[in-house]
């Protein structure tokens, strides 16, 4: 899987334990150091890498992704009732009145869900995989809410209908 263009240099044990350590610190800690930024792309790529093949392997319509998805998903629609979760345009996320629309959204999770404000990669078109092309860095909470909602609408069944018949093709010739 190509996630986002972040092409990392394999992590050993001890270099995944220091950055995952780090992660943990305050953010005034570092100001912009690039061993926290590496290490963030490091832990949202494997967030990625692990979400994608969790839809590819099981029936997305059957996902639960927090404790609280029921909440997430009726305060998602509730607010952003018009929003199309298939093909995301960025500027529904990052123009200013998005933003002035999704921060009291994603403020509303502070407290409820775990690192709701932690930045995650968020595939644009639900039907393609991570690539730099496809991927836009959004909070936590905006991808719960946009993947919660893509899972309940059926739009990332197409992902895992076509793992599945990669599968049965793979078994065929084999």
């Amino acid at each position: 899987m190509a996630a986002a263009g972040l092409f990392l240099p394999a992590q050993g044990p001890s270099e995944v334990a220091a950055a995952a350590q780090a992660l943990s610190l305050p953010a005034e800690a570092f100001g912009n150091d690039p061993r926290v930024e590496l290490a963030w792309a490091m832990k949202a790529h494997q967030h990625a890498q692990v979400y994608f093949n969790l839809i590819s392997s099981v029936d997305p319509k059957f996902l639960n992704l927090t404790k609280v998805d029921d909440q997430i998903y009726a305060e998602f629609r509730r607010t952003f009732r018009d929003l199309k979760v298939d093909v995301l345009d960025p500027e529904e996320l990052k123009s200013e009145p998005a933003k002035e629309k999704w921060r009291p959204f994603c403020l509303s999770f502070q407290g409820v869900v775990e690192d709701f404000n932690f930045g995650t990669l968020l595939r644009l078109d639900c039907s393609k995989d991570y690539t730099e092309e496809n991927t836009i860095l959004a909070t936590r909470i905006q991808f719960f809410a946009i993947e919660i909602a893509r899972n309940r609408e059926g739009c990332n069944s197409l992902v895992y209908s076509s793992a599945r018949e990669g599968v049965a093709e793979e078994v065929a010739s084999g």
